[in-house]
């Protein structure tokens, strides 16, 4: 009985690494599909590979171990001890089961049209205290206005340290509607793939400001959440 529970967890051991072995060769763009090359490079573009890569060294090294040097069928050299079967399995769920992009996306996105009065976003920005605010035309997006290109409108039109808004419309302050780089994506999008879009951006030289979460991906339908670089950062990945 005691061998079948260890040899059970060496089995154990080897499903949980290669479901993580797969996950990497999938999810890591580079020509050398070793273990060790794809945690260190993953962890160059994936916040959730950097939060386990030195751990997932230690094993990749008990993982050959066990396996590259048992000398037959159904035998390992080594057994892992029980806490760092559950360990490993309990971060190839993380892998293998990646959370929904929505679930760090800024939920309740607040919109506005592009002939709405921006007294009216200033009194969102009141009460939400959001920075940034899709415009739409009827139901297109056409841009981003964020709580920095009001300042920026306002200290250009002040007089007499007065701002008249009295008259001022969403329109007259998104007059660059590039200014603001956006993607869409649809509401199964994972955290990787999100990364992935930001990695794309980065290697093209483009601030991307904020990535949209719609239904199906459209830059016609109702947003559903807004992601940006900084909720990437911000995502605790564990686990415990």
């Amino acid at each position: 009985m005691s061998l079948l529970k260890e040899t059970r967890l060496s089995e154990r051991f080897e499903v949980a690494y290669n479901k993580i072995d797969e996950i990497l060769k999938k999810r890591v763009k580079h020509y050398d599909k070793r273990f060790t090359v794809l945690l260190r490079e993953g962890a160059k573009q994936h916040r959730l590979i950097k939060a386990y890569s030195e751990e997932l060294e230690q094993y990749g090294r008990l993982r050959n171990a066990i396996v590259h040097e048992k000398r037959e069928l159904g035998t390992y050299i080594a057994e892992p001890h029980h806490d760092v079967v559950e360990r490993i399995e309990r971060i190839a769920e993380v892998f293998t089961k990646p959370n929904y992009a929505l679930t760090i996306a800024t939920k309740s996105v607040i919109s506005f049209q592009y002939e709405d009065k921006i007294t009216t976003v200033i009194q969102a920005i009141k009460e939400h205290n959001y920075s940034q605010y899709p415009v739409y035309k009827n139901k297109n997006f056409i841009g981003l206005l964020t709580t920095g290109d009001i300042v920026k409108w306002m200290a250009s039109y002040t007089v007499n340290h007065i701002v008249d808004l009295a008259d001022v419309k969403v329109m007259d302050i998104l007059i660059d509607t590039l200014q603001h780089p956006i993607e869409f994506a649809n509401k199964s999008i994972d955290i990787f793939e999100v990364e992935e879009i930001y990695e794309i951006a980065h290697k093209k030289k483009t601030d991307l400001e904020a990535v949209i979460i719609t239904e199906n991906g459209m830059i016609d339908e109702k947003p559903l959440g807004l992601i940006t670089a900084w909720d990437l950062i911000e995502i605790d990945y564990t686990a415990d």
